[in-house]
């Protein structure tokens, strides 16, 4: 590659004074035409059947598109068949109209106009290409011999209209190859075809304008965009549509640009599909704006229903990383990540905010039908928050100074795997750490009660522990259960512990409800060190936390 880039010629610029789409906003959708049946289809290793065509159909009815291209009926019996199946088969509602693509040729158009028969509503999308690459090595014709080709084309239609009895047809041009013609010529072009098609502000003309291979950045395309609105003689009876590919990697960013230059019309397919690197992707251009407030008309809140009827017709796969859509999209593996999402859903819960304000998710994952608990996964480079905000997810909502010591267990954890660990590994291991720990000690019978005097209330203790040298009666009295438990544990002589913190929540509901309690203790060293119980009495919960911090420390000291 050390010399072969020289054999490229840069992309001309397009020469624009005060250009005016950098200061403009997108404030609402454009027109939306899907392309999927076509462009979409011929892209694929197998070309969707009769039947995957039909649902797919249907699909893109469901989410909300009123324009599809259906197909090139008059290049196969393939695309006729599916084409006359839609019709007669009455797949069409009323309020979309079905799109068919055609070449500027005689028996092309004619064939065409049989396809269409009985289809309410109908653009006719008639091409040639006019870029000086193809006028030069495929066609070796002049300007005006391309020119010729579209006029010859228009007037053919416009004489063939009365054969499609009560269908109501609009047209659709497109210079194809826009992207490589000289932007005066394509104004010309497009003018003459628009005289000659008869086009009105009451009666207007597509003239779509695809980027048929991306060849410069989005900004220098939109300055074309620019440059054709403003010069088109007759853009009051025109609606100005692209189509944009995605060669150079920035096919949403030229889209995105070109609505802020004029353009009022976008044709492009679900997830990109389309030849070489794709057509621009409709799905991450409408959640784009959504995630900007701007209602794009287009229906996504169940993405997973999108995505799998697209892979299982065109036998594509979504990226794991595709913007919205993607597996991990709504996913955070990193520390830092993980604490700011865990603080900004939490934020959320308590405040009552109009707006979606967490860290690193553009949009709230429920919009497009995804589940919270998917957003943290666990690996070696999670931090403390995302250990806390899978236990959340469970039912566990662990006080924030035992953050750090269980998310030291579950990073250690993962080190020792080598892989991530999903929601149910995190939950067993807190389970064997804290619920089911087992040590030196074991509170085996208690009783609790409360007795009242002149001076006040006492709680008193009594059970028996299981030690090393085994049971042991305890006893103790106290301000409350927790205190009293304390000093009938300094009878048998446990009494290197200072009570630190309490918080309790219940983790399930009705006649069988129970409720957890976190305990923080601090040992003679001056370290914090938690348990967890789990009891239907919240009495017994915390007495149960308290033996489980205890032989969590001494098993700890063990170890070392």
């Amino acid at each position: 590659m050390k010399k072969g880039f020289e054999k490229y010629i840069p992309f001309k610029n397009v020469e624009i004074k005060n250009r005016k789409w950098p200061d403009n906003v997108i404030t609402k959708a454009p027109v939306w035409c899907s392309v999927d049946l076509r462009d979409g289809n011929q892209a694929l290793v197998n070309p969707m059947n009769l039947e995957q065509k039909v649902e797919f159909f249907k699909l893109l009815v469901e989410v909300g598109f009123k324009e599809i291209e259906v197909g090139f009926p008059s290049a196969s019996n393939t695309e006729y068949e599916i084409l006359r199946e839609l019709i007669e088969g009455g797949h069409i509602p009323d309020d979309v109209t079905i799109q068919v693509l055609v070449q500027c040729r005689e028996h092309l158009i004619k064939r065409t106009f049989e396809a269409i028969k009985g289809a309410k509503n109908v653009i006719l999308h008639f091409y040639n290409s006019t870029s000086a690459l193809q006028r030069k090595v495929v066609f070796h014709k002049d300007k005006a011999g391309i020119t010729q080709i579209a006029v010859d084309a228009a007037r053919l239609i416009k004489q063939m209209e009365s054969e499609v009895g009560d269908t109501n047809i609009r047209y659709e041009y497109s210079p194809e190859s826009f992207s490589g013609t000289e932007c005066d010529y394509a104004v010309e072009i497009c003018d003459r075809v628009i005289e000659e098609i008869g086009a009105t502000p009451d009666n207007k003309i597509i003239l779509n304008l695809p980027s048929t291979v991306e060849c410069c950045t989005p900004n220098r395309f939109a300055d074309m965009i620019e440059y054709f609105c403003d010069n088109l003689k007759h853009r009051d009876s025109a609606i100005i549509s692209i189509h944009p590919h995605n060669d150079r990697g920035t096919g949403i960013a030229t889209a995105e640009l070109s609505l802020l230059a004029g353009a009022d019309r976008i044709e492009g397919t679900l997830f990109g599909n389309g030849e070489r690197t794709g057509n621009v992707d409709i799905v991450t251009l409408a959640l784009n704006m959504y995630s900007q407030g701007v209602d794009p008309h287009l229906d996504f809140s169940n993405i997973n229903h999108v995505k799998k009827i697209y892979e299982d017709a065109t036998s594509m796969k979504v990226h794991e990383r595709h913007p919205y859509a993607g597996k991990l999209v709504f996913t955070a593996f990193s520390g830092s990540h993980q604490d700011a999402i865990n603080k900004g859903v939490q934020y959320m819960r308590e405040t009552d905010s109009d707006y979606w304000e967490v860290p690193y998710l553009p949009i709230d994952p429920a919009d497009v039908g995804r589940e919270y608990e998917p957003i943290i996964r666990i690996n070696s480079q999670s931090g403390k928050g995302g250990a806390a905000f899978v236990m959340r997810s469970l039912g566990y909502d662990l006080p924030k100074k035992m953050h750090v010591e269980f998310g030291d267990i579950i990073k250690k954890a993962c080190d020792e795997a080598g892989t991530e660990l999903d929601a149910s590994e995190v939950f067993k291991i807190f389970e064997d750490e804290y619920i089911n720990f087992t040590g030196k000690y074991k509170l085996v019978k208690k009783s609790v009660h409360e007795e009242s005097d002149e001076s006040g209330s006492k709680v008193h203790f009594d059970g028996t522990i299981l030690t090393p040298d085994g049971e042991r009666a305890i006893s103790g009295v106290g301000n409350g259960p927790i205190d009293a438990f304390f000093t009938a544990l300094k009878s048998i002589g446990i009494s290197d512990y200072e009570f630190m913190s309490y918080s309790e929540h219940a983790i399930s509901s009705g006649a069988d409800s129970k409720a957890v309690a976190y305990i923080e203790l601090k040992n003679k060293e001056g370290k914090s060190i938690f348990g967890v119980g789990i009891a239907s009495n919240i009495n017994h919960a915390s007495l149960k936390g308290i033996i489980c911090a205890i032989n969590r420390d001494l098993k700890s000291k063990e170890r070392k």
